[in-house]
């Protein structure tokens, strides 16, 4: 009846508005637990009047498959640490894609056993949905497995790797061609969800962990144009919608991170960024490359530095989400408060392993959201602070991207942590970060090296400055 599908859609409508006003929402701490649940309020609204259609085969096969996912979901939601969540995120970015490959070959795989025609249009709709699902699906599970530790976060590179990635495409392209001749090829069908599934995986294998903020932010949005095109393939408007929200938030969030490393994003997939080894390799803390010199200091030390200062800047990197050491800077952090220090935390977009990485991470120790300065509005005020206390943060924090034209980072927005009055590092040694180069930073007459395990030594000063 019209009325039934007048009220599908109005329903689609308003589950669309709400996934808009929770993506706004997303954009501020502050706001982003009550943008999440909008947007949840939304999909449920879609899901459940998506199951009313007519169309539905079987009810009982799927809500069998909503309770299994609803249940690992669930188990998943409450058991992976905070300092796993890009790793999650990557794994769900690729369950995305999957599923959106799946749509495409299941339907390929209906019209072409039913004999019903195969249009040109929906032919394209469902190549488009395997090539970008495949693609999010495997390169999803590189970038999972780079994050867990699984295979290194290096770049993997391989001679002619460029040519071998760019004749895999020129092939998907040509091979796809002889499909719109033939759509009964099952077996060329097979082979391109092959070389979709080939092409994720060289594509991200020489990307360097010091990109993985920006690969992961932009599967997210390969997965949701995965999906808006398995919505052309079924003719659900609603799935195209929150695909391309999904697309397109995702891209508009790698632009970001790009600006953020100054780096387009051509050169983060193709130039093999971090493979380079050229940093000091020291490990006891003592002396960098050649012959310049760290000054280290003690947790009595540095508890006195913090404790009487005026003002103090943290800046949290992915050592303390490595050493799970978020709720350790939330206890130092107050100790100071109770001394009158007045504390800040300096966040750069791409510390950590995905965006927001960090703000994550402070938010579970419950940090309050005021104290969160994005880069732009803290670095005017380094040069009038006391102390900048830098939690395993490296290539963010090297002053070389101001200073030296030869580095590879040079030009990349960086924490002016080094205008500061002091600066305390706290690093497990003198190893390079992802970038693999030396930090200049540790080397200048205003910065002390406090060498350990990020959440061991913060406890060391949280015990002394319980003292002051």
């Amino acid at each position: 009846m019209d009325w039934l599908s007048d009220i599908q859609e109005l329903s689609y409508l308003a589950a669309a508005a709400l996934f808009i006003i929770g993506l706004k929402k997303l954009g501020s701490p502050a706001t982003a637990r009550q943008g999440n649940r909008l947007a949840a309020v939304g999909m449920l609204v879609a899901i459940v009047v998506t199951l009313l259609d007519r169309q539905i085969v079987s009810f009982p096969a799927i809500l069998v498959a909503m309770m299994v996912g609803g249940v690992i979901g669930a188990i998943a939601a409450y058991r992976v640490e905070m300092t796993s969540m890009p790793q999650m995120v990557g794994l769900l970015n690729g369950l995305g894609g999957a599923a959106s490959a799946s749509v495409a070959v299941g339907e390929f795989l209906r019209l072409v056993t039913t004999g019903e025609p195969l249009s040109p249009s929906i032919l394209l709709t469902i190549l488009l949905g395997v090539l970008i699902g495949g693609i999010t699906l495997t390169g999803s599970l590189v970038a999972f497995a780079k994050l867990q530790g699984l295979i290194p976060g290096s770049p993997v590179l391989f001679p002619l790797q460029q040519v071998v990635n760019g004749a895999l495409v020129i092939g998907f392209l040509g091979l796809s061609s002889y499909l719109f001749v033939d759509a009964n090829q099952l077996s060329l069908f097979w082979g391109l969800t092959a070389i979709a599934a080939v092409l994720g995986i060289l594509m991200v294998i020489p990307i360097g962990g010091a990109d993985m903020p920006v690969v992961v932010s932009l599967l997210n949005s390969l997965s949701g144009l995965a999906a808006s095109a398995a919505g052309f393939v079924v003719g659900n408007s609603m799935l195209i919608i929150a695909g391309a929200l999904v697309g397109a938030s995702g891209l508009i969030l790698t632009q970001i991170m790009c600006k953020a490393m100054n780096r387009s994003l051509l050169s983060v997939l193709f130039s093999g960024f971090g493979s380079g080894q050229t940093g000091g390799s020291g490990s006891s803390g003592t002396t960098g490359s050649g012959s310049k010199a760290v000054r280290t200091l003690d947790s009595e030390e540095g508890a006195m530095m913090l404790g009487y200062a005026k003002s103090v800047v943290i800046v949290p990197g992915y050592g303390m989400a490595v050493a799970q050491a978020q709720h350790s800077v939330k206890e130092l952090a107050d100790q100071l408060e109770r001394l009158g220090v007045d504390v800040k935390y300096a966040i750069h977009p791409v510390a950590g392993r995905m965006p927001g990485h960090m703000n994550v991470l402070l938010a579970e120790a419950n940090v309050p959201y005021p104290q969160l300065k994005d880069m732009d509005d803290i670095n005017p005020e380094f040069e009038r602070v006391d102390v900048a206390l830098v939690i395993g943060a490296n290539d963010v924090v090297n002053p070389a991207a101001r200073t030296n034209a030869g580095s590879p980072i040079y030009g990349m927005p960086i924490l002016d942590v080094d205008r500061a009055h002091h600066t305390i590092v706290i690093k497990r040694s003198m190893s390079p970060g992802f970038a693999g180069i030396e930090n200049d930073l540790f080397y200048k007459d205003k910065t002390m090296m406090m060498f350990g395990g990020a959440k061991d030594v913060l406890n060391q000063l949280v015990t002394e400055v319980k003292q002051l």
